[in-house]
């Protein structure tokens, strides 16, 4: 591969696949004792409230995974309740939009779980960064795993919800996990996809080369060489950065990830070779195994609209609903209280007639 080529490649990877997140409001994790970086986080637990409960466990695999507990106002172990797996996006942790999330289904009711996926976050795994749909997937297993045990779930009212890559990830962990008894995916973003095709199929052409370029890169990780896709510092992102990217999913993934949102354990990074996994996967390739009740939501001025009506189309489950939020972005359904308010009470009508 000629030099020249490869520094276009590498730059075109980092534009199809940087980011997913955005916003304008400032939730710096310094402030919160739980380093959650979302607007209305919990900030202690009191007695009568809904509180969070840092915790870690260790998956099938061995791997050491940080996650954080959300209970209902008023819990009390030894009644039963409803319990929902939060999902993170590619390059978030618990401590952002999933954490929002899990917190809004808490004050519902539900027991909420948010996990960072393994090989990512505050979870161990090595490499760093390493993202591979096994993983992910895994991960939303392991997380029903661990409410299984938990003091309160009850187990026969366990869902699923997935945001952005967790979206894809969720919506292919539900194929085959029956555990799962109602779905929902929020701004769901089909990762093999777009890794292999490009945002919008801009990168069709040069699937081949890339393929190669990860294959390289996974004989240089067998030599102990860690080669990474999209290594952004993003503690070094400045708004002037975050205007020079385009309009839609990366421009305000850059800000919400970047600047409004930042944590420290999140980043856009994943390794190379991961793309030899990546790149050969879609979320939808089972599809049809869906059988639980299944939710969909995603903003119609999203620019990944079509991943979410591609899978809803071919979803199996014969009780399916599809819900636009009016005006909403991909990452604005992360943040902005009036998406927000909108989806969580969708959620909490689907949850609430399906668990």
């Amino acid at each position: 591969m000629k030099k020249s080529f490869k520094k276009t490649l590498i730059s075109g990877l980092f534009i199809s696949t940087f980011f997913l997140g955005a916003n304008t409001m400032a939730a710096d994790y310094k402030q919160n004792p739980f380093t959650l970086t979302y607007d209305g986080a919990i900030t202690e637990n009191l007695q009568g409230k809904v509180n969070i409960h840092p915790i870690t466990y260790v998956n099938n695999e061995g791997i050491k995974i940080s996650a954080n507990i959300y209970t209902p106002a008023n819990f009390d172990p030894n009644k039963k309740y409803p319990a929902i797996t939060v999902a993170h996006p590619n390059g978030g942790v618990k401590e952002q939009v999933a954490g929002l999330y899990a917190q809004k289904l808490a004050e519902q009711g539900y027991i909420t779980i948010a996990a960072d996926a393994a090989y990512q976050g505050a979870s161990g795994g090595e490499p760093r960064q390493t993202d591979k749909p096994a993983n992910r997937i895994n991960d939303i297993h392991a997380m029903v795993d661990f409410l299984e045990t938990y003091p309160g779930v009850d187990t026969t009212r366990i869902g699923a919800l997935g945001i952005c890559g967790g979206g894809g990830y969720t919506f292919a962990a539900a194929q085959s996990d029956k555990r799962l008894q109602a779905v929902a995916t929020v701004s769901l973003f089909n990762t093999g996809d777009v890794r292999r095709n490009g945002l919008a199929n801009s990168q069709v052409s040069t699937i081949q080369e890339r393929l190669a370029q990860a294959a390289a890169a996974r004989t240089e990780e067998a030599k102990g060489n860690i080669e990474y896709a999209a290594n952004a510092d993003m503690s070094k992102i400045t708004q002037a950065d975050v205007e020079k990217m385009p309009a839609g999913l990366y421009k305000d993934g850059t800000e919400y990830y970047g600047i409004t949102h930042r944590h420290p354990n999140s980043t856009p990074r994943y390794t190379m070779g991961s793309l030899l996994d990546l790149m050969t996967w879609d979320a939808t390739d089972h599809a049809e195994l869906i059988s639980a009740p299944l939710l969909i939501v995603a903003g119609d001025n999203a620019d990944t609209l079509y991943m979410s009506e591609k899978v809803f189309e071919k979803a199996g489950s014969p009780n399916k609903e599809f819900m636009k939020i009016p005006g909403a972005s991909h990452i604005e359904t992360y943040w902005k209280p009036e998406y927000v308010k909108q989806i969580s009470e969708k959620l909490t009508d689907f949850f609430g007639r399906n668990l």
